[in-house]
């Protein structure tokens, strides 16, 4: 198994914290994602307690909504002490529809509407990160008008590559995020920034990518990040308090992955490199802000299909069809992504069946996954895909007109539904 929640029980059935993970897919239907409560909360109090150990007063964990955004998921943020990262006004909305404190929201994304920003005006949202030009100087002007005064960070653009995947790699200077530091940009605005009379400039943010498995991207990313703010420090006179980092930490999606790295090593080893590099640089030692998501709510999350069909093709390739596929799960669609399915109902019996894993979407690409092997199956039987808690159910859709599906959260024994299934009614809820 890829992490020790996973079990197989006495029926043979995959069991997800001790929960039968059929019984789970015969309850509620299929398809269905199931996530692990007491993963969530024992990875965001990791975060909670490492980020109190090593860096200074002020420093917090950021929770990024992006990768799995629903109302249960705030009460745990705020009952552990974390803030949250939001990109919309509808991830805004979702976390204070379910009581989390907007001063505790960090407002992102690179394209900003005069709505978004009069929304995160209006509800006081804690900060927002600036990620252009434009961006500041109309926040200056919706914040006058209000007569209100915004605490802003910079996004900046430090240039550096991770070396993951493609399309979640955003450090580098060819990149639509944020200020670009190697052209000079950033020094630029961040003096613009410091006259404007209704933002106030408390620092700067960066993300370099996903799915890093050591600490040297960060490691070379806070070293950038430190050096621009010496320099802004010379230009300027400005010691920026917030360092925000961002997230990126890396999870296993199959066995051939590196083995998830230590949260708490990891930020020790970033927090001695930031202590020495602002002690050589005298510069003020800032407040550390990071961005978790994926490495939260990933391998919580487990997803149920039904086995509608088995094609098989001789000499060519075998077929095992499911009732889900890219509108829950377009990962494989986007960039590839790699996954580990288990037959459920059989998770003790040889997977000596190699396959394609494929959905049911009139759609050539709606694929799970290439070259899985599973124990053979058969109609009814139910698949479980691993590790699908995070940019599973925040990027599924309603293509071909397929309701999305419900989650459902297991904890000690017991199950909770959290989302409930959409109906033929919700797809026609907003037509005209």
């Amino acid at each position: 198994m890829l992490y020790n929640h996973l079990s197989i029980n006495e029926q043979g059935h995959l069991a997800l914290a001790g929960v039968d993970t059929v019984e789970m897919a015969e309850k509620y239907g299929t398809p269905l994602y199931l996530l692990d409560e007491m993963q969530i909360r024992t990875k965001c109090w990791t975060y909670v307690q490492s980020m109190r150990k090593h860096f200074p007063v002020g420093s917090t964990a950021l929770y990024a909504g992006k990768a799995l955004c629903f109302k249960q998921m705030y009460p745990i943020l705020k009952q552990l002490g974390m803030g949250a990262d939001v990109v919309s006004t509808g991830e805004i909305h979702t976390a204070l529809e379910a009581g989390f404190p907007a001063s505790m929201l960090v407002f992102h994304g690179n394209a900003k509407t005069d709505d978004d920003l009069r929304y995160a005006l209006d509800k006081r949202v804690g900060w927002i990160v600036v990620d252009n030009p434009e961006e500041l100087e109309r926040l200056n002007e919706l914040a006058g008008e209000k007569r209100a005064c915004q605490k802003i960070m910079l996004r900046l653009t430090p240039g550096i590559d991770p070396h993951t995947f493609e399309a979640v790699s955003t450090g580098k200077v060819d990149s639509k995020f944020g200020l670009v530091i190697e052209t000079g940009q950033a020094l630029e605005v961040t003096g613009r920034a410091l006259e404007m009379k209704n933002v106030e400039l408390m620092g700067f943010h960066c993300h370099v990518g996903s799915q890093i498995f050591d600490s040297k991207p960060f490691l070379d990313a806070a070293g950038v990040m430190l050096s621009f703010m010496a320099e802004a420090k010379q230009k300027y006179g400005y010691n920026a308090q917030v360092l925000n980092l961002g997230g990126g930490i890396g999870v296993r999606y199959v066995e051939s992955d590196p083995e998830e790295i230590d949260i708490d090593k990891v930020l020790s080893e970033l927090s001695n490199y930031i202590t020495n590099q602002c002690w050589r640089m005298k510069i003020f030692s800032p407040a550390i802000f990071l961005e978790p998501g994926r490495s939260i709510v990933a391998d919580a999350g487990v997803t149920m299909y039904t086995v509608q069909s088995v094609k098989q093709i001789p000499g060519y390739k075998d077929y095992v069809i499911v009732d889900g596929g890219m509108t829950d799960n377009p990962r494989y669609a986007l960039y590839g992504a790699k996954y580990t399915a288990i037959v459920a109902n059989k998770a003790d019996r040889p997977a000596d069946f190699p396959c394609t894993l494929a959905g049911r979407c009139c759609e050539s690409g709606d694929v799970i996954g290439e070259n899985i092997a599973l124990t053979r199956p058969e109609r009814g039987d139910k698949v479980a895909v691993l590790t699908t808690g995070a940019y599973n159910y925040s990027m599924a859709s309603n293509y071909n007109r397929f309701g999305r599906p419900a989650v459902v959260m297991v904890c000690q024994g017991e199950d909770r539904l959290v989302v409930r299934r959409e109906t033929l009614e919700d797809l026609t809820r907003c037509d005209v």
